[in-house]
C-alpha cells in the first residue's frame, strides 16, 4: 500500500496500541496529537516494542491550517481517528468542552481531509451511543440514545459521518464506525498501557491503582441493580483484539472499490458481561493481591447491564477476540507494576 496511516490520539492509551499493531502490519505510521490526555514517551516505547519509526506532529485537530499542513506533508492513505475527550462526569460538568473538542475537533479533521482528498476513516465510537437499551445483548440496530455529553458528542460524529457518506456521488468516502464495549489490559511487554491523569474513569486502572496502594479503596457505585450481585454488569475487551478489529476494518477499507461508497458500524466486544465484583475478584485471584473497596450510591447515569452482540464484525472482519478476562487483568497489573506512576516516572 502506498501513503501513510495517520492516528488522531496516538499518544493515548488506545492510540498507542493501535500504532504497535499498524507498524507491525507493515504500515507507515503518522501520529497527530495535543499530549492534553497523554504522553510522548508512549510513542517512544511504540518504536521500541516495533523496532520500527514512526512520525509524529505535535498538534491539534481543532486546528485547520495545522490539519491542512500536516495533509499536505504527508501523503495520507487513511485515517484512524482516536482523538477526543473521553471522560462521561467531565462531559456533564463541561459540555462546552466536550462539544468543541470532539465534534468541532472532528468536522476541522474531516474538512481537512475533504480538502487533500483522503476518504478513507475509521472512527473510535462507544457503545455508550445506546443509551439505556431495552434489551441484551446489544446489536448495530439497537437504537442510538446517548444519555450524556460524552455519548452525544460519539453519537453526533457518527450522523456526521453518515451525513458525509450521503452527500452525493462525488465524494466516495469509505468509513467504519466501532462501537467500543469496555477497553481494558495493555501490552503484554508492559511497555504500554492505560495512564489517566488524577483519579481513574474506568474500572480496570482504578482497581490496579488501589492494589498498587497507590488509591486507598475502590468504590463501588450502586449494589441494588437488577443483576447477579447487585453491581453494574459490563462487556470488557482486550485493548490489543480491539485494535485488532482496527487492523481488519482497515484492510476492509482498503479493499474497496475506487468510487464505492462505504459506512458500516460494528460492535467491538466480547458478548460476556461481568459485574464489578466480578471483575475485583478475579482480579485479586490472577493477580494474588487485594483490592479493598467500598459500596456507594449508584450514579446517575449509569445503566445496570451491558454487552454486545459483536456477530457482525465476525461475519464481515473476520474478527474474534483472543484474550480472556484473565489476560486482561494480568496484562493491566504488569502494566501498574512496571509504572507506577504511569509515564510520569
Amino acid at each position: 500500500m502506498t501513503g501513510n496511516i495517520l492516528v488522531t490520539g496516538g499518544a493515548g492509551y488506545i492510540g498507542s496500541h493501535a500504532c504497535v499493531a499498524l507498524l507491525e502490519a507493515g504500515f507507515r505510521v503518522v501520529v497527530v496529537d495535543n499530549l492534553c490526555n497523554s504522553h510522548p514517551l508512549a510513542l517512544q516505547r511504540v518504536q521500541d516494542i516495533t523496532g520500527l519509526p514512526l512520525i509524529f506532529e505535535q498538534s491539534d485537530i481543532r486546528d485547520r491550517t495545522a490539519m491542512d499542513e500536516l495533509f499536505a506533508r504527508h501523503d495520507i492513505a487513511a485515517v484512524l481517528h482516536f482523538a477526543g475527550l473521553k471522560a462521561v462526569g467531565e462531559s456533564c460538568e463541561k459540555p462546552l468542552l466536550y462539544y468543541e473538542n470532539n465534534v468541532s475537533g472532528t468536522v476541522h479533521l474531516l474538512q481537512a481531509m475533504q480538502q487533500a482528498g483522503v476518504r478513507r476513516m475509521i472512527f473510535s465510537s462507544s457503545a455508550t451511543v445506546y443509551g439505556f437499551p431495552d434489551s441484551m445483548p446489544v446489536n448495530e440496530a439497537t437504537p442510538l440514545a446517548a444519555y450524556n455529553p460524552y455519548g452525544r458528542t460519539k453519537q453526533m460524529i457518527e450522523q456526521i459521518l453518515g451525513d458525509l457518506c450521503s452527500s452525493g456521488a462525488e465524494d466516495h468516502w469509505q468509513i467504519a464506525l466501532l462501537r467500543y464495549f469496555n477497553p481494558a489490559g495493555a501490552h503484554e511487554s508492559g511497555l504500554i498501557g492505560e495512564d489517566p491523569h488524577g483519579i481513574p474513569n474506568n474500572l480496570l486502572p482504578y482497581v490496579a491503582q488501589v492494589a498498587a496502594g497507590r488509591l486507598e479503596w475502590l468504590p463501588v457505585f450502586g449494589d441494588d441493580y437488577p443483576t447477579p450481585d447487585g453491581t453494574g454488569v459490563r462487556d470488557y475487551i482486550h485493548v490489543q483484539d480491539l485494535v485488532n478489529g482496527h487492523l481488519l476494518a482497515l484492510r476492509k477499507l482498503l479493499g474497496l472499490a475506487v468510487g464505492e461508497t462505504f459506512c458500516r458500524a460494528y460492535n467491538l466486544g466480547t458478548g460476556k458481561g461481568y459485574s464489578v465484583l466480578d471483575m475485583v475478584k478475579t482480579f485479586e485471584q490472577v493477580n494474588g493481591v487485594k483490592v479493598p473497596y467500598r459500596m456507594m450510591p449508584r450514579r446517575d447515569g449509569d445503566v445496570a447491564s451491558c454487552w454486545a452482540d459483536a456477530g457482525r464484525a465476525r461475519e464481515e472482519l473476520g474478527w474474534e477476540p483472543q484474550k480472556d478476562l484473565s489476560a486482561m487483568l494480568a496484562d493491566s497489573w504488569h502494566w501498574q507494576r512496571k509504572n507506577p506512576k504511569g509515564y510520569r516516572q
